[in-house]
């Protein structure tokens, strides 16, 4: 087994169904889905495993309810449980882009794995489709520095090596960014290879915790904070000068406006093709 998929939820009513039903619809079927419930009241698991009884491939959904402190430490919780090499967390309500993710990620690990890459030290990305404004978001096709800083990949739109997530578990002192956190680290502590792997692999909900207006200000703090424990103060300053003179505020607005997003992200990507 290669690939475990890790969905955590409470309470997550009729989207639980969409997100499982995304997972057990891809072509490829040596995958292992983890659905971590932090104790949910509102009958949505016991639901899904009513209706899917006789389904097949239902039983390759290992369904762990334990208490968490919040949305990483379910993750947290779910990666000791998880039996795969590699680890993708589709949050409830997210769905896989199409059919073909997994079995298209599984070819690229073949790829990494006969050329020697060291597979515990490896993240593979993709694009993400904004569903809240029907667009595709390119991820950076190569990760640098101001990448980390500016524009990492969507969280559900990356595969990390299990080891890369028992080395580093997220913290929860970061209500918002702990993955972000998590992916720094990898890049910049562990020397992960990253990889994009030239597709869309999640369909983003949106319109969560971190999106809120009232969270942008931890948001804004716990980036800061989170920069300035793996960046130095000169690299810093560069990356702050580059998206003061960019205009990073103007186009943070495009990008999130229904009328101006479409043709911001394609206008993006293109620039991405041309670098890749």
């Amino acid at each position: 087994m290669k690939i475990s998929v890790i969905t955590v939820c409470l309470n997550s009513g009729e989207k639980l169904s969409a997100t499982l039903d995304s997972i057990l619809g891809q072509g490829c079927q040596d995958v292992e889905v983890i659905l971590k419930d932090g104790g949910s009241t509102d009958g949505s698991v016991e639901r899904w495993k009513q209706e899917n009884a006789s389904r097949p491939g239902a039983e390759r959904v290992r369904i762990i309810v334990e208490e968490d402190r919040g949305i990483y430490d379910a993750m947290n919780q779910a990666v000791a449980h998880a039996a795969g090499d590699f680890l993708l967390f589709l949050n409830c309500g997210d769905l896989l882009a199409d059919g073909s993710v997994l079995e298209r990620t599984l070819a690229a690990l073949e790829e990494e794995e006969q050329a020697g890459t060291d597979m515990n030290r490896l993240v593979l990305y993709g694009d993400t489709k904004g569903e809240k404004n029907d667009v595709t978001i390119a991820s950076p096709p190569e990760i640098t520095g101001f990448a980390c800083y500016r524009n990492i990949p969507c969280h559900q739109s990356c595969f990390y090596s299990a080891a890369l997530c028992r080395d580093k578990p997220y913290d929860l002192r970061y209500r918002i960014r702990a993955d972000y956190d998590h992916f720094l680290w990898c890049f910049y502590r562990a020397k992960a290879k990253t990889r994009h792997m030239g597709f869309p692999v999640a369909v983003y909900e949106g319109g969560g915790f971190s999106e809120k207006r009232e969270n942008k200000v931890l948001d804004r703090r716990e980036h800061r904070e989170i920069t300035g424990k793996y960046m130095g103060r000169g690299e810093l300053f560069r990356y702050r000068a580059i998206m003061a003179c960019s205009l990073a505020p103007l186009r943070t607005a495009m990008a999130e406006s229904r009328l101006f997003s479409g043709c911001y992200h394609w206008i993006k990507e293109r620039i991405y093709r041309r670098k890749a």
